[in-house]
């Protein structure tokens, strides 16, 4: 069995959300990218409440979410203890850490070891998520075992991080997600218990298939699926669009409501 990846060794610091964040990770293995900041940008959150983030890797998502919303406390949920361990700097680095905490913990957990971690059934308003959405058995699966921790995943992946979701938040608490377009049965499946599901797609250019989709649901609320107009990234030169601009880089909100 080989040593186990140190991922503090050999670091890059960048600047995301036009240089409103600078966020320190691993020069190999997952990197942040737009899904992180599309996915803070589609989760509805106001000042005073808890957000709860599953598998938050060096915090991207969580901390862009944080800058946006005043007075949010939010907490990170991450298997990888060396990633925990930067991301809790990056909050620091950020003058975030008053309100962003992360914690090492499976998605997966069961309730008791998500409550010995400060995560109790009902505590959060809001979960947000940007779960392994690739199959193994279809794609190949990168050799990098960090990278391939966040990309691949099992079938009953997306059913286990939701249902922890479930438990986690409090009636018509939310649940924000972002998964692969060609994925979207899978995801509806995936919602029983939720109510009011909205889905976003995200298009690469406005002449091509959505490669994403941004889905919000409620907690125990009963409403029809709503497929709202698609985000288009960039135009046909592959510049970003004025849309796409607002929320990568000036961290304007995806409204899903």
């Amino acid at each position: 069995m080989s040593a186990p990846q140190d991922l503090t060794r050999d670091l890059t610091e960048d600047a995301v959300l036009g240089g409103r964040l600078r966020l320190r990770q691993p020069r190999r293995g997952h990197r942040v990218g737009h899904d992180a900041i599309l996915l803070a940008a589609a989760t509805a959150a106001q000042p005073g409440e808890h957000a709860v983030e599953l598998g938050a890797g060096v915090g991207a998502a969580s901390l862009a979410l944080a800058r946006r919303v005043p007075g949010l406390r939010v907490t990170l949920a991450e298997i990888n203890p060396a990633l925990v361990a930067l991301a809790n700097d990056n909050a620091a680095r950020n003058e975030l850490a008053d309100r962003v905490t992360a914690v090492v913990v499976d998605a997966t957990a069961p309730a008791r070891t998500l409550s010995a971690a400060g995560l109790p059934p009902g505590c959060a308003r809001h979960v947000l998520m940007n779960p392994p959405f690739n199959d193994p058995g279809a794609s190949q699966t990168s050799p990098d075992p960090v990278r391939a921790r966040a990309h691949a995943a099992t079938a009953g992946t997306l059913v286990a991080w939701l249902a922890t979701a479930a438990r986690l938040l409090g009636d018509r608490g939310t649940v924000t997600l972002i998964w692969r377009a060609d994925g979207l049965t899978d995801v509806l499946q995936a919602l029983a218990g939720f109510g009011g599901i909205a889905v976003l797609p995200v298009h690469p250019r406005a002449d091509a298939p959505a490669v994403r989709i941004l889905v919000r649901a409620t907690k125990g609320r009963r409403a029809p699926l709503r497929l709202l107009p698609g985000l288009v990234l960039n135009d046909v030169q592959g510049r970003p669009t004025a849309a796409a601009e607002t929320i990568l880089r000036d961290a304007a909100p995806l409204p899903l409501a």
